[in-house]
């Protein structure tokens, strides 16, 4: 059969998916709540320093680029991606530091135990970032362990409401098990469309904080824009995130491009016994004949950060000084943008090398304790094709204690 009639069944299908994975628009009280937020303005939630959320430069250009064979084999993982057997005996025992255990999961997905808690941030656990269970960008690695062995969670923290941060299978998966959900403005229109009970859902505005079970949640600002959908409203929120107990204080970044805010939030909230900071799914530009060490920005310079701009960004938090761990995250899981696989986190180790800060580098999975052994170990270059090095200023003749020295080898080939 042909003709408008064969098309129902896929018009159908695209209103299901329009009702469910896209969420619903805030209304009624939750939308003159936005409305009265000191950071909306111009019918839309505004950004602490101005940021261009589109791709700059030609669009043409860009997509040849993105959309070339040779440049999507550069952007995955030449074999498979080794990820840390993790079981619920793992992270059923306390950490054996005194409270503070971080386990990423991939992407932005990490599990947080802290005093005693346990927060769940930015949890994904679908094949693909996407509206459609059958395109849009699909997982580079298997998750860790599956969502039950996760075991209780006392609360699920959401930076925003893009697709590779906020997974409708996973969000239903979790509704029974009783959780809280602590999500910046607008977020929980989305979080009740889908089954959330309102009265498990704390809703924040920037600098807003809510305790759950002894720890507090401070929604903190970010760079970046919001929406799931070809008619997204800017209706909801985007932040980062502080949690704090009574004897240590994390942080998450979300996605963010970088700001000067950095400084004032680590002012107010820090120091950080560990950061996660998003470092991938940035693009960065190398003209011809340029010899300066920083690469120039690429189509998205305001809201997504680079690694020299992560690690810049967990120095800022932490006052100026290389102190505490940073945890790379935003990268290894999706191919969602132009640069090499494994470019983020080689490109975050050498710059945290360069100033002194520890960086963690766990495989998925991997539990590690900030305050114990830290996994240091670039497992990505088992399976990453030869990563291309930036101008690099000479090393620092000291750095930080607990970072293992520089080994002459370069395994990652091309300096």
């Amino acid at each position: 059969m042909t003709g408008a009639g064969s098309l129902l069944p896929l018009r159908s299908r695209l209103r299901e998916l329009r009702a469910d994975a896209f969420g619903a628009d805030p209304a009624g009280e939750r939308l003159a709540r936005i409305r009265r937020s000191p950071n909306f303005a111009d019918g839309v939630f505004q950004n602490p320093e101005g940021a261009r959320t589109r791709p700059s430069g030609s669009t043409l250009e860009f997509a040849k680029q993105f959309f070339a064979k040779e440049q999507r084999a550069r952007r995955a993982p030449t074999g498979t991606i080794p990820v840390h057997p993790t079981t619920l005996a793992d992270i059923a025992k306390p950490p054996a530091t005194g409270g503070l255990r971080i386990t990423w999961m991939g992407h932005s997905s990490v599990l947080a135990e802290i005093d005693g808690r346990r927060v769940l941030f930015d949890p994904v656990w679908g094949e693909r970032c996407s509206p459609f269970a059958f395109a849009g960008p699909k997982r580079l690695h298997p998750v860790p362990l599956p969502l039950a062995a996760l075991g209780p969670v006392d609360v699920v923290v959401i930076s925003h409401d893009h697709y590779d941060h906020l997974d409708l299978p996973t969000i239903r998966a979790l509704v029974g098990t009783g959780t809280v959900f602590a999500v910046p403005l607008g977020v929980g229109a989305h979080l009740e469309h889908w089954g959330v009970p309102v009265e498990r859902i704390h809703e924040l505005d920037w600098n807003e904080s809510a305790k759950v079970n002894g720890i507090t949640l401070t929604a903190t600002p970010a760079r970046h824009f919001c929406g799931r959908g070809l008619r997204n409203q800017q209706h909801t929120l985007w932040a980062s995130w502080v949690v704090a107990g009574p004897e240590h204080r994390i942080y998450h970044s979300g996605d963010t491009g970088y700001f000067g805010g950095f400084r004032d939030i680590g002012a107010e909230h820090g120091p950080f016994d560990a950061t996660m900071i998003q470092i991938g799914a940035y693009s960065e530009f190398w003209p011809k004949n340029h010899t300066d060490y920083t690469p120039l920005p690429g189509p998205w310079p305001d809201i997504h950060m680079s690694p020299t701009q992560g690690v810049q960004a967990h120095l800022d938090l932490q006052g100026g000084s290389a102190a505490g761990v940073l945890l790379p995250i935003h990268w290894g899981t999706f191919n969602l943008a132009p640069h090499a696989w494994a470019e983020p986190g080689e490109w975050t180790v050498d710059e945290a090398e360069r100033v002194g800060q520890l960086v963690a580098s766990p495989r998925p999975g991997e539990p590690f304790e900030p305050a114990g052994a830290v996994p240091l170990d670039r497992w990505w270059r088992s399976v990453s094709a030869p990563i291309a090095r930036p101008w690099r200023r000479p090393r620092p003749t000291s750095i930080h204690p607990t970072v293992a020295p520089s080994i002459a080898l370069d395994l990652a080939k091309e300096r």
